[in-house]
């Protein structure tokens, strides 16, 4: 398993957010994080990646426990990380901000380079020059999903990155995620799109207020409506 993740508890301040959360992902394998609004998903992958203190529980990459260690100790692993507000360079152009992300490639893996994300996203081919602050909301989606690529990562916590797309972003968005998991990436991927998961995962986990009440085959999932109105119905 390139992540394993046992009982782990984190919070925000007095507040306890995840309640003994435990899942795992292995290389080329994307899982779904679902659950309702609130049920804890982001939280999930912030204390993953260290961007939050867990409170308990452990948390392996690559079969290191890096429970407590600092994000940039834990990319350095091969844990990618794309967040749900993008985060974007504005002042840097779509070559600049890729830069910014460029690691070496591990494992005897191609490294990531402009010319194959291009392949992966054709959009980002012609915006080369334009800076961040120009971009639309989906241009930026895929730069952030690009730049974290250049890191060559083993593995990627992916943190809602359908939500607020045109359709067609949508469908490159997926894309994206397939070709990731054939070159062998594994992918972690909060989601609140039930299409958009079944269409690119394996497995899903569910979260309810912070606890993990459902885990299994995502085909399981989209078969039974009983099951999935129950867990994920608004």
């Amino acid at each position: 398993m390139i992540l394993d993740v046992e009982g782990l508890t984190a919070g925000y301040g007095p507040a306890q957010v995840l309640f003994g959360v435990s899942l795992s992902l292995a290389p080329g394998e994307v899982v779904a994080l679902l659950g309702r609004n609130g049920a804890g998903k982001s939280t999930t992958l912030k204390a993953i990646m260290g961007l939050i203190p867990p409170r308990g529980g452990r948390v392996r990459v690559a079969g290191r426990d890096v429970a407590g260690w600092p994000a940039h100790r834990i990319a350095r692993l091969g844990l990618g990380y794309v967040p749900e507000d993008r985060r974007v360079f504005p002042d840097l152009t779509v070559l600049e901000n890729l830069e910014v992300g460029r690691r070496h490639a591990r494992g005897g893996r191609d490294a990531w380079t402009f010319e194959r994300l291009a392949a992966l996203f054709p959009n980002l081919a012609a915006l080369r020059d334009r800076r961040g602050e120009a971009m639309s909301g989906g241009e930026q989606q895929m730069l952030t999903i690009a730049r974290t690529l250049m890191g060559n990562p083993d593995a990627v916590l992916l943190d809602e990155p359908s939500e607020g797309l045109a359709p067609v972003i949508v469908e490159q968005m997926a894309a994206a995620v397939i070709r990731m998991k054939a070159e062998g990436i594994g992918v972690l991927l909060a989601e609140q799109s039930m299409d958009f998961a079944a269409a690119v995962a394996e497995r899903a986990v569910v979260l309810e207020r912070g606890v993990v009440t459902w885990g299994g085959s995502m085909e399981t999932l989209v078969a039974d409506d009983t099951l999935r109105g129950r867990l994920l119905a608004v």
